[in-house]
């Protein structure tokens, strides 16, 4: 009897440490993947808390923005970098980047006026990015006739 009773706490006492186990290994693997982040996913996923927000022609804060007034606030609020205030002089800035390579943070460049880069956006994934359009601050597929279209191309800000 008792050889039975000592196996039920053994086989207890190994599923308490299993579990434990499983938890502490889950919560280090979830600091890992927190760690792994890299700055330009902390650019997207601020600028996607951002969905909504009105447009303004010149402005630059959360009470309405133009293009590169987004993108000058998501990154100086997300990673402290500062970018020049027009979309052509943000095109200037950072590492070209080719459209197969592009990754979350990145800045996406168009020309919407025929002429030179008067659009930025900022890459998501997907073929997606986010950006301040005439209808507020919202996510678009960069597969759109009309984007395509204005395509100039892209810049790496941070890694």
């Amino acid at each position: 009897m008792e050889m039975g009773i000592s196996v039920r706490k053994s086989t207890w006492v190994i599923a308490v440490v299993t579990a434990l186990a499983l938890l502490f290994s889950s919560l280090f693997s979830l600091n890992a993947d927190a760690a792994a982040q890299t700055k330009g996913d902390k650019v997207a996923a601020y600028a996607q808390t951002l969905k909504g927000k009105p447009y303004k022609w010149g402005g630059t804060t959360t009470k309405g923005f133009d293009a590169s007034g987004f993108t000058q606030y998501v990154y100086a609020k997300s990673v402290k970098a500062n970018l020049p205030r027009t979309s052509a002089d943000q095109f200037k800035k950072g590492k070209s980047v080719n459209l197969k390579d592009l990754k979350p943070g990145d800045l996406v460049f168009y020309k919407t006026d025929g002429k030179s880069v008067s659009f930025v956006g900022i890459y998501v994934g997907k073929q997606q990015f986010i950006g301040a359009t005439s209808n507020g601050v919202k996510v678009q597929s960069m597969n759109l006739t009309y984007w395509k279209s204005k395509y100039v191309g892209a810049k790496r800000i941070v890694n």
